[in-house]
Formats: C-alpha cells, structure tokens, sequence
C-alpha cells in the first residue's frame, strides 16, 4: 500500500509540473491569438493564481469531509476537463474560463499531495519531501520540449498548435487517477481533538514567516516558466526552440537540486537551507540580467536553488507541527496564492511601465522592460533569502532551529 502511495504521489508531482510549464511555449503563441500585451497577460496568470487560491481555502474541507482519495481524484479530473475546455476555446472568455478549472485542479492538488506527503514521509522528512518534489522538477524539464513538439504535430492533416497540445498534456492527468482508485490513504481517522487547533497555528511567527518565505519563493520559481521563454524571444530574439531548450535545462538543474541537495536540508536544517538556496537563486538572476545574453545560462542555474523552497518549507511544517500539518499547510499554501496574485499581475505591471519609460514601441523600451520585469523575480528570491535569516535567529533564539 505504501508503494502505492507512492506511485500517486509521484504521478501526480509529475502532472503538476506538466499541467504548470507547459504555457512557456504557448503564452507567446496564446499573446497573439488573442492580442494581450505583458501587462494584459500578468493580468491572465494573475487571474489563474486566483483560481488556484481559491481552489486552496475549500480543498482542507474536502479533504476532511470526504478524504484524500475521492480529493485527489476530482483534482486530476478537473484538468482533464480543463484540458478539452481549453481545446474548444475560440473566444478570449472561454479561453480564461478554461485556464481557470485548470488552476482550480492545480490548488487541489497541490494542497492533498502535501498533507499526504505529511502524513506518510515520518522518518528522512526533508529527503522524501525534495524527492517527491523531483518528480515535478522532471515533469517540468520535459515539459516546455514536449509543449513545443506537441505543438508542431499533425492529426488528420491539421496541426494541433497550443490548443491540441493541451488537450493531449492534460489527457495524461488519467494515470494518477487509476493509482488512486487503487490506494489507501492515511490519516482521515484523526480525531478532531488530536489536531492542533487553528487559532494555536496562527499565533506562532514561525508560520507566518514561512507564508512570506514560501510566497516569494514560489513567485520566484513560477515566474520563470511563465516568463522566462519569453523574454529570451523578445528581449534576445531566440527562436522558441532555443528559448525552450534553456527553460528545460533550468527545469533540469531544478529537479537535480531536489534529488541530490534533499539530504542536506535534512543535515543542516531546514531553515538554513531556506537563507542558502534562496540566496543562491537571487544572485544568479541578477548576474543573468546585468551580464546579458552571454551570462543566460544563469538564468539556469538559478533553478538549482530555487528549487528547494517549496519541499523544504513543507518539510519544515511537517516537523514542525506533526498533528496539525494538515491546516498549517491549508493556511500556508493559501496565503501563499495571495502572494502569487499579486506577484504575477506586478512583473507585468513592471514590464509595461518600464517600457512606456523607455518608449513603449521601440526595442530598448522592449529590453529594459523585459530586464525589470525579470529582476522583479531575482528580488522575490532575495526576499525570500531576508525572511529565512529572520526566521533562523527567531528560532536559535527559543532553541527551535530545524
């Protein structure tokens, strides 16, 4: 059974990650079909961050009322709906209203592969939780590469563009669906006296600065696939191959991180691990942005640290509140939505204002835009970095480090 747990546990890591990055390559394609400009189209991603926030506030009480099971089923078929919603989408509205199921799906997912990941990794927490993670790291390596091949395919003489292609990607959320009809979960049975009371959550520091940590972290990480492609286009002029190849080998170093750097945060803790990596992150992407085209690669590596925010944060709640992680991860995961609203609907806020600076029609206007709009997501990471040296002196201060 625990094999089985596992299978969806990991199946499911590898269709988030796919449900995730797989706009990289589609966004441009998606800008123009529908004629959106950054700003517009930070607005698109903000509006889908709000259905996965909102898919995050009810997913608790699903789980609660009818267990992990019957929670993670209806998340992958969410997207599977999403998926031929977004298909048969011609008209802007429909098109939003399809992304949207789809970012619905995604919270509810997220959320049940936490709390089961909680529940069952007791022993090497830190490890197991970046181990489960490294399969999203994969998935999403993979993802912009097969975006842009399923792209390109024919079917019946018509080529199936980005609206075939996520019919085809989103398809796939059946096979974690088959292993969960086939699995047991752990924990539905607590009662509801064991667990840590909300309002007793609430009041400690440590959670609310593991919202923040875990909210620019995951702007930071987010933001690269649905940016990153794009910038190298506009900003460098790469062809969507090029541009693709290096967001994969982002995704790459990002999924390397998780499987081979896992054990250390079990080694030197948790909450030093958040300062290192995240701090690693940040310095690579502004050295990327200041060096120019010759220094992309640092867009890259930044993934090696970024990559190790949101396992580490869960791992720490998980430690850290045994018999309430359940709710800290709701209310953390929830939070952290909010953060990535505001954060996606900011880089295109950024990206347009710099430009109209700098003359909104010419190409200077185009890069400069571009590289603040992109710095705005090294600054998340440094931000993140702030927040975990805070954390870690409130902690060895009361002798609570993790």
């Amino acid at each position: 059974m625990y094999i089985m747990q596992l299978v969806t546990i990991f199946l499911g890591f590898i269709i988030f990650g796919i449900s995730e990055n797989i706009k990289g390559p589609a966004i441009p394609r998606i800008q123009f079909d529908f004629n959106l400009n950054e700003e517009q189209l930070g607005s698109l991603l903000s509006l889908n961050a709000l259905g996965y926030l909102i898919a995050c506030s009810f997913t608790a009480i699903l789980v609660r009322k009818w267990g992990i099971k019957a929670t993670s089923i209806m998340s992958f078929a969410s997207m599977m709906l999403s998926g031929v919603f977004i298909f048969l989408s011609h008209s802007y509205p429909l098109f939003a209203g399809s992304y949207f199921l789809m970012y619905i799906g995604n919270g509810m997912l997220e959320i049940a592969l936490a709390i089961l990941g909680a529940r069952i990794f007791v022993k090497n927490v830190g490890t197991m939780m970046n181990l489960s993670h490294f399969f999203y790291g994969i998935s999403s390596t993979v993802a912009p590469l097969l975006a842009t091949g399923v792209m390109s395919l024919q079917v019946f003489g018509h080529t199936l563009d980005w609206r075939g292609m996520y019919l085809v990607m989103l398809s796939l959320s059946l096979l974690p669906i088959l292993s969960a009809l086939y699995s047991k979960f752990p924990g539905d049975d607590l009662p509801l006296e064991s667990r840590t009371p909300f309002k007793e959550l609430t009041r400690d520091p440590a959670l609310w600065w593991m919202v923040l940590i875990l909210s620019f972290g995951v702007v930071s990480e987010l933001a690269v696939g649905g940016w990153l492609v794009n910038f190298l286009e506009k900003a460098y002029h790469w062809d969507t191959v090029k541009a693709s190849g290096l967001l994969s080998v982002f995704f790459l170093l990002f999924s390397v991180g998780r499987l081979v750097l896992g054990p250390v945060t079990d080694k030197i803790g948790f909450t030093l691990s958040l300062i290192i990596f995240a701090g690693f992150s940040s310095v690579c992407t502004f050295i990327a942005i200041a060096g120019g085209e010759r220094w992309s690669f640092l867009f890259a590596a930044s993934g090696l640290g970024i990559a190790m925010i949101y396992p580490t944060v869960m791992a720490f709640i998980a430690k850290r509140y045994p018999r309430g992680s359940d709710t800290a991860i709701t209310f953390t995961v929830t939070l952290m939505g909010l953060g990535s609203v505001i954060g996606n609907y900011l880089i295109g806020f950024v990206i347009e204002t710099v430009k109209k600076m700098y003359g909104e029609a010419t190409q200077t206007g185009l890069l400069r835009g571009l590289q603040a709009g992109y710095a705005f997501i090294g600054l998340c990471a440094f931000l993140c970095t702030l927040c975990g040296f805070v954390l870690y002196r409130y902690l060895k201060k009361r002798g609570e480090l993790i």
